[in-house]
């Protein structure tokens, strides 16, 4: 072969004729959304600002498995096969969602086996 596939998917999602930022949009959604994630977290503007960005960088990815599943041209967000982008944009969503929810101080998710297993590795 001289050429690798494109990923199920990549082809535009959008005619030919639009302009570039057109084609990509659901790249483009996925990376904005995070980058307010990203930007609430580096202003801290309000109590909490840490939490909701990650909450809402999380997000950004399970939209990106949405879009993934959903839309059957997502562009350059196609990177591997339809399956693995699904559980990777999927799985480090949810964690990153979860992570944020159960982060001191405050949690917002109490998830009591955590507390066993952190006093049970300190002791």
């Amino acid at each position: 072969t001289r050429d690798t596939a494109r990923p199920e998917g990549g082809g535009r999602a959008a005619p030919g004729d639009a302009p570039a930022p057109a084609r990509q949009w659901p790249l483009l959604s996925v990376i904005s959304a995070a980058g307010v994630g990203l930007l609430i977290v580096a202003l801290d503007p309000f109590a909490e600002a840490f939490r909701i960005g990650i909450i809402l960088i999380g997000a950004a990815l399970i939209a990106g498995a949405v879009l993934r599943w959903a839309v059957p041209s997502v562009g350059m967000l196609a990177v591997r096969s339809r399956f693995t982008d699904l559980v990777t944009y999927g799985l480090m969503g949810t964690l990153i969602v979860l992570l944020a929810l159960v982060a001191q101080p405050k949690p917002w998710l109490d998830v009591p086996i955590l507390e066993d297993a952190v006093r049970f590795t300190i002791r």
